[in-house]
């Protein structure tokens, strides 16, 4: 059966007189874009509002180098959750063990390198391989057993907390070697000539607003080959102006600073290669599959158990990763240590654009997510809000990220 394409093109607007009638179409076009596209525009827009109130609220507080360079330094083990969190929910499941699991990492590091006094890049290894165990563990029960990943990791939230205790015998353990806190808290090193900036983050910081655009782009042009919507040009450009503007601002900030944290690169490291990873790989369509429709893609061929499984391996690995960021950064692995961070992480991905269905979102939103987190918490505290209304205005932030999503479901199908 043939379907005539044709129809589904509007009509070229009229060229000639009445400049009211075509700005007023082409308002209309840009209004339909963002519309179509509010997922993907929804939190940006949130998170650059959120940053100008809180700069000039706080006086330009906000957005000074060592504010900026300490929001990194104390987010980053929340992003590196999230990202992980974010693939757990696209594939439609839950991880309520990725707190605990950090503090107990946290934990095997201070006991290997402070009390065995094994070399910090070995204990390294073998704690990603222990994180990876642990979610793999899980990862088996939910997949190949048909627990429900609520309860497994539930269990597996108290397992880790007892097992974290268990092995700092309820006493806080440190200091840790000189080079896994330059992991957390160190900078990149100054290379070139004095030019009162970082030169080697304002090169990164270049090289990075080059892909971006360079990504953009390329997406862009896929989204038309394939027949996609795609925003209109001027909103298009105008997206890239601000993405670019917004690299741009944080590289000179930073740069005019001590430069960029390490972990920022671990960061940039991870965002590459998992939204590489979601957008280009199998693996990662097929992440999506399962979460957008399991019976359609177990129709499809796509090994949901071991998927699953491997999803969850990742998220092992990713909280042993996050462990190791939070314990070097205080030098010290404490058992009360990892508290909420399965709700932070669970809240970032949900506010970067998560479903509660599964099937939608991308790592990028995780880390948007995790950022409206991080600098509502960071303004929060620099304009003297308690941490009680801070605990409200944040529930209040996720409630109403997912109600949006809620409604804009229901505005589609509609």
């Amino acid at each position: 059966m043939s379907t005539d394409v044709t129809a589904k093109t509007p009509a070229p607007a009229p060229s000639g007189g009445g400049g009211s009638a075509s700005g007023d179409g082409l308002l209309q076009l840009m209004l339909g874009g963002m519309r179509r596209n509010m997922r993907q525009y929804g939190m940006l827009m949130a998170l650059g509002l959120i940053v100008v109130l809180f700069a000039v609220w706080s006086g330009g507080d906000l957005l000074l180098p060592r504010n900026v360079s300490n929001l990194v330094l104390q987010n980053s083990y929340i992003l590196i959750l999230a990202i992980g969190m974010m693939l757990v929910i696209i594939a439609g499941h839950i991880d309520l063990s990725v707190g605990s699991l950090t503090a107990f990492i946290g934990a095997m590091s201070a006991v290997l390198m402070v009390e065995h006094d094994l070399s910090w890049p070995l204990a390294v290894v073998l704690c990603l391989a222990i994180g990876a165990v642990a979610g793999s563990v899980q990862g088996f029960f939910i997949a190949y057993l048909g627990i429900p990943s609520f309860i497994v990791t539930l269990a597996g939230m108290l397992l880790f907390r007892g097992l974290t205790e268990i092995f700092l015998k309820g006493q806080t353990l440190g200091p840790f070697p000189k080079g896994l806190q330059k992991m957390a808290n160190g900078f990149l090193p100054e290379v070139g000539p004095n030019t009162n900036y970082h030169n080697l983050t304002l090169l990164l910081g270049f090289a990075l607003i080059a892909f971006v655009v360079f990504q953009e782009v390329r997406d862009r042009k896929r989204q038309q080959e394939f027949a996609l919507d795609v925003p209109p040009v001027k909103l298009f450009l105008l997206k890239l102006v601000a993405l670019v503007a917004a690299v741009l601002t944080v590289t000179l900030l930073l740069a005019s600073y001590k430069g960029a944290p390490v972990v920022l690169l671990i960061l940039g490291v991870l965002v590459v290669g998992f939204g590489y990873l979601m957008r280009n790989a199998i693996i990662g369509r097929h992440i999506y599959a399962i979460g957008g429709n399991l019976p359609a893609a177990k129709l499809s061929g796509v090994k949901d158990k071991k998927v699953t499984f491997l999803v969850f391996l990742n998220m092992g690995m990713l909280a042993a990763l996050a462990g190791l960021v939070f314990a070097a950064r205080f030098n010290a692995a404490s058992p009360k240590a990892g508290l909420n961070f399965e709700l932070e992480a669970i809240a970032a991905s949900f506010i970067g654009g998560a479903s509660m269905s599964g099937g939608v979102g991308t790592v990028l939103g995780a880390i948007i997510g995790g950022l409206v987190l991080g600098v509502l918490n960071n303004g929060m505290n620099l304009v003297g809000i308690g941490t009680d209304w801070q605990q409200v205005i944040k529930g209040a932030v996720l409630l109403a990220a997912v109600g949006f999503d809620v409604w804009n479901k229901r505005k589609v199908g509609s």
